[in-house]
């Protein structure tokens, strides 16, 4: 296939549906083959350089949630009501710096480069972390590597609003406690991953009681012709 075929209006309509559901219809559930598309989209999406610094734990187990809780002001409700929950993690330094053994396994044995491809590779990369972006921190590394989950992130919610399928983004964590559960109760290596943000998905309760509000496009598009 060279080109999809949705129609725009399909798209836009879709992101109308889209909103922040705050409650979920426990009584409805996603279906695997729903939620293995959602999860399929983020796989396909884009990070820098294409070496996908992401994780992504999905949480059914009902003791599991109620431990995420207390560590997760923003997620209560949804925890016990939404039909999937997600933890979005992300890569930490000794996985995104540009000579770890994630970065070269991801060009050698995922990317399949040859040598010299590596090479190059190898040093592009280093130069962007250390002279473009001055990535010289773990903290820093960190950061750029979850704006890339944030994409992933962002594909999924429109690939399940296109299905209607709800969900809600959540960054309502304390995230040195949350980090500390994931180790010492999701079995998570806090060495390597860090936790960017969660995600539930499923339907609605309610529909919302008031319109998608925005800025005016023009507020925010500059052209320079």
């Amino acid at each position: 296939m060279n080109k999809t075929d949705i129609p725009q209006k399909d798209i836009i309509d879709a992101f109308q549906f889209r909103h922040a559901c705050k409650e979920f219809d426990s009584t409805k559930k996603l279906t695997d083959t729903d939620i293995n598309f959602i999860l399929k989209t983020a796989q396909l999406s884009p990070s820098s350089f294409g070496f996908e610094p992401w994780h992504f734990v999905v949480v059914q187990n009902k003791e599991l949630r109620e431990l995420l809780k207390p560590v997760a002001w923003g997620a209560p409700l949804k925890l016990d009501t939404a039909s999937h929950f997600i933890l979005g993690l992300t890569m930490k330094a000794p996985m995104t710096k540009w000579d770890s053994d994630y970065i070269m396994h991801m060009m050698k044995e995922v990317k399949q480069f040859p040598q010299e491809v590596i090479d190059m590779y190898s040093n592009f990369y280093k130069e962007f972390q250390e002279r473009d972006f001055n990535l010289d921190t773990d903290k820093k590394l960190f950061d750029w590597a979850s704006k890339q989950n944030y994409i992933a992130l962002g594909n999924m919610m429109t690939a399940a609003a296109l299905q209607g399928i709800d969900s809600c983004p959540i960054e309502g964590f304390h995230e040195e406690k949350a980090e500390q559960l994931l180790k010492d109760k999701f079995d998570i290596d806090t060495d390597k991953y860090g936790l960017s943000y969660m995600v539930a998905f499923g339907y609605r309760k309610e529909h919302p009681d008031h319109p998608k509000s925005r800025r005016e496009i023009g507020e925010l598009v500059t052209w320079k012709k």
